[in-house]
């Protein structure tokens, strides 16, 4: 799994987000990802998570012959509109990888993702991608705050999955999300959209690299992403002409 070169700017603009408290469920939750209503009075403490399998999640849960489209780094108030925008101009749902400050910042965008029926994924506090090389204790805050931060900012929906930035997973890393109900997440087809090289280069990578398994990899923010909202108008439709289904990556 390829890193990310020269992603270091949430940590220079954010720094760590340390200290964040938890949700407190005064109200029925809306929990749009796991299609159920939860009730949780004030005094009680929220539903337990449940564990998930800490191996790399690549495949899809519509079947062999379909693609999972994941967004990374939002929500961005600029470039997730545009984004959820093409999705639901095609009818596709997605999974969002969110920075917990990121998520923070903009919780109105966090939850019209839910509302559209996309799935959330932690992407860390600081988008550290050298983070398989740092303490556990300094993972776990990562992690576990990122976790906190969108699932507040969502009303309540916690992600279903952790990507680590640039792919830097670790088998501490791995077993700490899984065992928060979070399904590590990788990808098989990497856009290169974050380096914007171009419309038609980025679509060219997608569908050389699609051979290689079905989760692709695409940003909401980082910078300018015209560009991959312009390649997300021409491969949506395209991969529906060649019978991709969409899905979400398995659990």
């Amino acid at each position: 799994m390829a890193r990310h070169a020269g992603r270091g700017w949430y940590g220079r603009v954010i720094g760590a987000a340390v200290g964040v408290t938890a949700v407190t469920a005064a109200a029925s939750v809306w929990t749009a990802q796991a299609g159920q209503t939860t009730s949780a009075p004030a005094h009680r403490t929220a539903p337990k998570t449940v564990a998930v399998s800490p191996v790399i999640a690549h495949s899809s849960d519509a079947g062999a012959h379909a693609v999972n489209i994941t967004i990374d780094d939002g929500p961005d108030p600029t470039w997730t509109p545009q984004v959820l925008q093409v999705l639901r101009e095609n009818g596709v749902k997605a999974t969002f990888c969110m920075v917990g400050p990121q998520a923070q910042a903009h919780p109105d965008m966090v939850k019209q993702v839910v509302a559209a029926g996309h799935r959330l994924c932690d992407h860390t506090v600081s988008h550290d991608t050298g983070m398989d090389h740092k303490s556990e204790s300094y993972q776990s805050q990562q992690i576990l705050d990122a976790e906190k931060q969108i699932t507040e900012a969502s009303g309540g929906v916690r992600p279903m999955y952790y990507r680590a930035p640039g792919g830097a997973f670790t088998p501490y890393s791995r077993t700490l999300a899984a065992s928060h109900g979070m399904r590590p997440l990788g990808w098989n087809a990497d856009s290169k959209d974050f380096e914007r090289p171009g419309t038609d280069a980025i679509v060219a990578t997608v569908k050389s690299e699609l051979a290689n398994g079905p989760t692709l990899l695409f940003h909401d923010a980082g910078g300018d992403r015209s560009q991959t909202v312009a390649v997300l108008r021409i491969l949506l439709p395209w991969l529906k002409q060649q019978g991709y289904a969409f899905g979400f990556p398995v659990r």
